[in-house]
């Protein structure tokens, strides 16, 4: 059985379209007017070995909100669709990265019911042309749409660059874990008998 989704989404602000396998070697094709939020998600790929592509515009001349919240939103979907019913499925995953100075950690449990715990103090501020506080958008909108329990945590780092990549690629090693099959498991990891 493939574990894989393409979700598209067409709105007056951004076009998207997106194909994940969650049972991939890491191979990934981003294509969106956010370089450095590209460089983010090919980490999340790189490090949680899924295979991604990504195509994606948005109206960035105002400025690069929509395009990263719809991109959480739609990679959100993507991998409620691709665990399906997560028979087998570990449901929690947990990374902690180091990135130069800078220590990151990412928890999740696809739960079924969404919530956002991001304990980052950045400031508001740029990235090259990237708003440091569209970091938390995009997590907010993951949440919602994959169902989601995310809990975010910073230990410490100055450099808004590092602290940011550790933050995705985290994100990428937690999300290996959560997906990941345990041949163990009867049914869903869960004492109800349900994900939702």
């Amino acid at each position: 059985m493939t574990r894989s989704a393409t979700i598209e989404r067409q709105t007056k602000e951004t076009s998207i379209r997106l194909t994940l396998n969650l049972d991939g070697s890491g191979q990934h094709q981003i294509d969106s007017p956010v370089p450095f939020f590209n460089h983010m998600l090919s980490a999340v790929a790189r490090h949680g070995f899924f295979d991604l592509r990504v195509k994606a515009s948005g109206d960035i001349e105002i400025d690069a909100h929509h395009t990263v919240e719809d991109l959480g939103i739609v990679l959100g979907e993507a991998f409620k669709k691709a665990l399906g019913d997560k028979v087998g499925v570990r449901r929690f995953g947990r990374a902690t990265m180091p990135m130069h100075e800078a220590l990151a950690s990412v928890v999740i449990d696809f739960s079924g019911r969404p919530f956002l715990v991001f304990n980052v103090a950045l400031p508001k501020a740029k990235v090259g042309e990237f708003d440091t506080e569209l970091v938390e958008e995009f997590f907010v909108a993951f949440c919602n749409h994959s169902g989601a329990n995310i809990h975010v945590n910073l230990a410490y780092g100055d450099n808004l660059h590092h602290i940011i990549e550790g933050i995705f690629k985290a994100f990428g090693r937690a999300l290996d874990e959560a997906t990941s099959i345990d041949p163990r498991i009867e049914g869903v990891l869960s004492t109800k008998g349900t994900l939702e």
